[in-house]
């Protein structure tokens, strides 16, 4: 066995594995966003072998807990009582308890209480643990079509239109796709103020991921805006995607140029792509210039 073997084998044992005790620490276990199969064996592992669970809503982690046979003490641990209760959990974890910290779907302190904990965990110089899973944020990213070497989760914006509005105005120029979580009964006015305040960007809008419904819809911020607010709110969960903003420096004559080196050893889909990830354009713009394009060449 390699000396990295052995590294990575004690690390197995030290945080869970089948048949192995789990260390004293606070775990942060990712669960599913939709699909109950959509959980790790180390999350299942760390799940049915830590003291206690601490989650949002207790019914909604009993319901997983349930579906793989799991018996744990469940804790509430949310907004509402985190001042309250988080001392005694703190105690705990300084005695050598070992604790999981879920979030009703996805991974824990993503947009939810969980990160005052963590934070005070680590203060006390208490082990936190990631055990890494199912994620919103990324799973639309993979599906949006929109770049994804940088991006910005910008997590939920405010309610009301002004307040709203002026939260997203530090979001114009921010490099790369930005990702915003949203209820669905305000989709269409978040869609409208995206596209007023960053302009008529691409995005999509992936819906009830993971789930048999799954959706994403994509196109520019207002036909998106324009669609929802005909069709009305749908149901289920969202997640919004916006591109980036466009290159000042790339005009439809640097976009023209890109395109047509490109197309020297690339197919036309490829070149689109490669260019409008670049240039910051949509891909659907990109891909019509560069049809236009090869249709001059011949």
């Amino acid at each position: 066995m390699t000396e990295t073997s052995r590294e990575i084998q004690g690390e197995a044992i030290r945080h869970g594995g089948k048949g192995q005790a789990l260390g004293p620490g606070l775990y942060l276990v990712s669960t599913p966003i939709g699909n109950l199969r959509d959980i790790t064996l180390r999350a299942l592992d760390v799940l049915g072998g830590v003291d206690r669970v601490l989650a949002e809503d207790t019914r909604v982690t009993r319901r997983l807990l349930d579906a793989y046979g799991l018996r744990v003490e469940l804790t509430a641990y949310h907004d509402h009582n985190g001042e309250r209760v988080r001392p005694g959990i703190l105690a705990d974890l300084r005695e050598g308890a070992r604790v999981a910290l879920v979030s009703d779907a996805g991974t824990p302190l993503v947009s939810d209480p969980g990160y005052k904990l963590a934070r005070e965990a680590i203060d006390d110089n208490v082990p936190v643990i990631a055990i890494p899973g199912a994620s919103a944020v990324l799973a639309a990213l993979a599906i949006a079509g929109l770049p994804t070497d940088c991006f910005t989760f910008a997590g939920f914006p405010p309610q009301k239109t002004g307040p709203r509005e002026a939260w997203l105005e530090p979001f114009r120029h921010v490099p790369g796709s930005l990702v915003f979580y949203e209820g669905v009964s305000r989709l269409p006015a978040m869609l409208a103020s995206l596209a007023k305040v960053l302009g008529d960007r691409p995005a999509a809008v992936c819906r009830e991921l993971t789930k048999l419904h799954e959706e994403a819809r994509r196109g520019n911020l207002s036909d998106l805006a324009t669609h929802y607010a005909e069709a009305g709110p749908p149901r289920g969960e969202v997640v919004i995607v916006v591109g980036p903003p466009a290159a000042d420096d790339w005009d439809a004559g640097k976009v023209d140029t890109a395109l047509r080196a490109a197309l020297e050893d690339m197919r036309v889909k490829e070149a689109a792509s490669h260019v409008a990830e670049a240039s910051g354009w949509s891909r659907r713009d990109v891909y019509a210039r560069a049809l236009a394009l090869k249709g001059e060449d011949r």
